[in-house]
């Protein structure tokens, strides 16, 4: 009987566990915010129903759901960086999230970095639209840094010591000099003018464009003729010589494969060789970045050499040290010879025999 009995107690005890984690999994830890933690899109669906819509929410409070469900912060939701008060939005604003709690290393670096006293984390990076090194474009970086550094200023600064500085400005991502990141690659983007033509002032071609040229089919298949997912440099050469592609054109950016928050004025990016010399793994690595849906950007291989490919491969890569061709040295020089050789030769002539034209030249 008292073997019933203790079996009985158990027997309730148990059920009233499993009844209480039950409940816990349906509410949630929300500290009393109303949001279920169910998965992703359910525990963000209240928000955006809101902040997802012009239509309700003010231009600056406004999400691009589209970039934003693919972030890393849509996949723990919006309650986990932002407090929702239950009682929102009754005039009660939802609290800005710290980001140092979460980055805490990246947060360290920035506080040491001469950015950290003119503005924090949001003021580079939009928290709803945040990507991975490999999913932004390089023009996309610089216009980051163009929020507060006037494009023209800085060319004028650099101006004073780099030359060329207007091309190196365009053709390079702001944190290839300015952050000690390591391991560089050439990443090529298809680009268009944008007065429509081939080689007006160069600008990304965008993804809806990219698929209407396609017709509807991958944005790859446009190089990748075979489907194989690598881009070979036959398939480089036959995509820039290509007359149906003739408003297209490929463009190359040296950009680090990963980056620091400890942006500096560095010395070494002030010598020629860190970008302009023959041989470097930089200079053989090479991707094609292709525009998503969702505005990020997909990386596939290119066949090493691309760049060094000076003909074909990137014609609108700025990078004359890296293409160095034995034959051409020589041609080179010979040219320069040949040209010296009249004034040279001439002067030479005119040393030898100035005794001879001694007196005779005034005579006449």
């Amino acid at each position: 009987m008292k073997l019933l009995n203790i079996q009985r107690i158990f027997w309730i005890l148990t059920s009233l566990l499993l009844v209480s984690g039950a409940f816990v999994c349906a509410f949630g830890q929300d500290g009393g915010s109303g949001y279920s933690f169910g998965d992703s899109a359910d525990k963000n669906a209240a928000c955006l129903s809101c902040h997802g819509n012009a239509q309700k929410v003010a231009a600056t409070s406004l999400i691009d759901t589209r970039q934003f469900t693919h972030t890393t912060h849509a996949q723990i939701g919006c309650a986990s960086c932002h407090g929702v008060n239950p009682k929102h939005p009754d005039g009660i604003k939802t609290p800005r999230a710290n980001c140092g709690e979460c980055h805490l290393e990246v947060n360290q670096e920035y506080a040491g970095s001469i950015h950290a006293s003119k503005t924090d984390c949001a003021g580079c990076h939009n928290p709803h639209k945040v990507k991975t090194l490999t999913e932004i474009s390089g023009p996309e970086m610089n216009r980051m840094c163009s929020g507060c550094h006037e494009a023209f200023e800085m060319v004028s600064k650099h101006g004073l010591w780099l030359p060329q500085a207007d091309l190196h400005i365009r053709m390079l991502p702001c944190i290839t000099c300015h952050t000690g990141s390591k391991s560089y690659f050439i990443n090529m983007y298809i680009v268009r003018g944008k007065d429509g033509s081939r080689f007006g002032k160069p600008e990304v071609a965008g993804y809806d464009e990219l698929k209407g040229i396609a017709s509807g089919g991958s944005i790859l298949s446009l190089i990748d003729s075979n489907g194989d997912k690598y881009v070979s440099l036959t398939e480089l050469r036959n995509f820039n010589t290509n007359p149906d592609h003739k408003q297209l054109r490929l463009q190359g950016m040296m950009t680090p494969e990963t980056v620091t928050h400890k942006f500096e004025i560095l010395d070494s990016r002030r010598n020629c060789t860190f970008c302009h010399a023959s041989g470097p793994a930089a200079m053989q690595t090479s991707f094609i970045a292709l525009p998503e849906s969702d505005g990020t950007f997909t990386r596939v291989a290119v066949e090493k050499g691309a760049v060094l490919d000076a003909l074909y491969g990137t014609p609108d890569f700025y990078m004359m040290g890296s293409t160095k061709n034995e034959t051409l040295n020589y041609l080179g020089l010979a040219i320069i010879c040949g040209g010296l050789v009249l004034p040279v030769g001439h002067g030479s002539i005119r040393f030898l025999t100035r005794k001879n034209r001694k007196g005779k030249e005034h005579q006449s």
